[in-house]
């Protein structure tokens, strides 16, 4: 059975992807999640909009923000991140999180479920701690 729940890392597509970013730490791993998502101009699937979701948070908490339900064991990974243009990362995440609001399978399940107003909250207190200044 899947986990599924209104929270970024409360399905199995983000923790899959926070997973495989604990294995290898990588710059390059965020930016390919966020792209898909950022650029995407059409509806976005959830196998794309979940781990964009995910890599976001990551962003988020790589900044000293991270959310309520991050992932404990991922801190450490993400404090160790190298990024070769910090701001652009943050762009992305930015630019990937208002395209999975505005128009994306997990917002159409949230609308169905009548739990759009939790999963829009959490969106925006990601791109609230996007926007903060960094905290070492």
């Amino acid at each position: 059975m899947a986990a599924w729940g209104p929270y970024n890392f409360d399905n199995d597509d983000a923790t899959d992807f926070a997973g495989d970013f604990m294995a290898n730490g990588s710059e390059v791993l965020l930016l390919e999640a966020l792209v898909a998502a950022a650029e995407e101009e059409e509806h976005i699937e959830a196998e794309i909009a979940l781990p964009a979701l995910a890599a976001a948070e990551i962003v988020a908490a790589w900044r000293g923000h991270p959310g309520t339900d991050f992932l404990p064991g991922l801190l450490p990974v993400v404090q160790r991140l190298a990024s070769s243009d910090d701001e652009e990362l943050v762009e992305l995440a930015q630019q990937a999180v208002e395209a999975i609001l505005k128009d994306s399978e997990p917002r159409d399940m949230w609308t169905e479920n009548k739990q759009l107003d939790t999963w829009e909250a959490a969106q925006k207190d990601l791109l609230a701690r996007l926007d903060a200044e960094p905290n070492p």
